[in-house]
């Protein structure tokens, strides 16, 4: 598990040739379950979002902000979050986490017409890690 005091993780999602595509990003943990879960945004047109519509499979491991991993891969299953609900709670999780950051990131995609358009993502590991 990878604990929430890291600021990224590299997610790692599935192309249709089989290899995998590694993409740093915010995440946050919500230890609420038995099993905890993962939250992350991005672009809902972003390549990330359309690999997993297609294949669920993802790893993710922690890193720095360029990407570059420093810490042991886990595999996990990735699902596109679409209900009001489990989204607020990821944004809150979210805001939790990175403070003013997030809500400066809020302000631009907002000003430019993203905002609307982004996709929550829910990563849940495989229960042996």
């Amino acid at each position: 598990m990878i604990p929430d005091n890291e600021k990224y993780f590299s997610l790692a999602t599935q192309k249709r040739d089989g290899s995998l595509v590694w993409t740093p990003v915010w995440f946050a943990l919500d230890q609420t379950q038995t099993q905890p879960d993962y939250y992350v945004f991005s672009a809902g047109d972003a390549g990330k979002v359309k690999r997993i519509r297609n294949f669920a499979s993802a790893q993710i491991a922690a890193c720095d902000m360029s990407g570059k991993v420093h810490g042991k891969a886990f595999p996990g299953h990735a699902v596109l979050i679409n209900d009001q609900e489990t989204t607020a709670l990821a944004y809150q999780l979210l805001v939790n986490k990175y403070g003013w950051q997030l809500r400066l990131t809020n302000l631009f995609s907002r000003l430019f017409g993203r905002y609307q358009t982004r996709q929550m993502i829910k990563i849940s590991l495989s229960v042996n890690n």
